[in-house]
């Protein structure tokens, strides 16, 4: 079992800008390639900010045109590709930030993870978040009889029907299920009894 990753994820090839890219060409940018961000870099690619629309709009230039240095928000919040979206999910809330410049070993950008990226976990098709509760989590993990669990998915919301497992195995039952990348919800519909074990 395992959770997608920022690099399965995030936008590659992210539009970056230097510190003397002018306010207006930001927004251009922006318009061109339909984003809401962009990381501003150093000659090493080395992000040192972002600039978002909200930086944009909450500094309109009054003569001489601002420059991304003088808008971005700095420092800029970094993910790594290999991180656990989880994992990015979190830092994205604890910074309150929108999106995440990613970078490679060297700290230089070669993506952007937003949170419209993440919503696409909970676009994974229901047989998807099924198949890898019964092979993954029931299975292979906790070696359960996929016979003794029926799991059934709707629009993200799994209901896990059949026989309880074992008292002690149950809470772990439900936990691994929920932490499937796409599930909305579990549904706890077990019966007395002992699942078999695979």
């Amino acid at each position: 079992m395992r959770h997608r990753s920022v690099g399965d994820l995030m936008t590659p090839h992210a539009v970056t800008v230097r510190r003397t890219t002018a306010f207006k060409e930001i927004a251009r940018l922006l318009k061109e390639f339909d984003i809401t961000a962009v990381p501003v870099v150093d000659a090493s690619r080395h992000p040192v900010g972002v600039v978002s629309e909200a930086d944009l709009l909450d500094r309109r230039p009054d003569g001489g045109a601002a420059t991304a240095g003088e808008l971005m928000t700095s420092p800029a919040i970094t993910a790594r590709p290999e991180w656990s979206v989880v994992r990015a999910a979190r830092v994205m809330r604890r910074h309150g930030v929108k999106r995440l410049p990613v970078v490679d070993a060297e700290g230089g950008v070669i993506g952007v993870l937003s949170r419209s990226d993440l919503i696409q976990l909970f676009l994974r098709s229901d047989h998807a978040i099924q198949e890898e509760i019964v092979e993954d989590v029931l299975t292979r993990t906790l070696h359960i009889a996929p016979s003794t669990i029926t799991v059934t998915v709707e629009d993200g919301l799994v209901t896990l029907s059949g026989l309880r497992p074992r008292r002690e195995l149950l809470p772990v039952v439900l936990r691994l299920c929920q932490s499937v990348d796409g599930v909305v919800a579990v549904d706890d519909r077990l019966t007395n009894g002992e699942a078999a074990e695979a």
